[in-house]
């Protein structure tokens, strides 16, 4: 019983930091892609890039920030 709730505290985590990642991650690129002035549809790529990335990387670090937490007792 413990290791389904670990695991969905796990996916949760993992799920509420790709969504905040994901929106800062929109939110800096829109605001880089205006600021160095990227031409054209390549806007839309460098945001996609951005949004992607932000959310994979703090998805994982909230991910693993929650696995740490599975273990402990309180």
């Amino acid at each position: 019983m413990k290791r389904d709730s670990c695991l969905a505290r796990v996916t949760a985590g993992v799920a509420v930091g790709g969504a905040i990642g994901g929106a800062v991650g929109a939110v800096y690129g829109t605001y880089e892609a205006v600021r160095y002035k990227v031409p054209g549809l390549m806007k839309i790529r460098y945001i996609g890039q951005t949004t992607l990335g932000s959310a994979a990387i703090f998805g994982l670090f909230l991910g693993a920030g929650s696995l740490i937490h599975c273990g402990k007792s309180y």
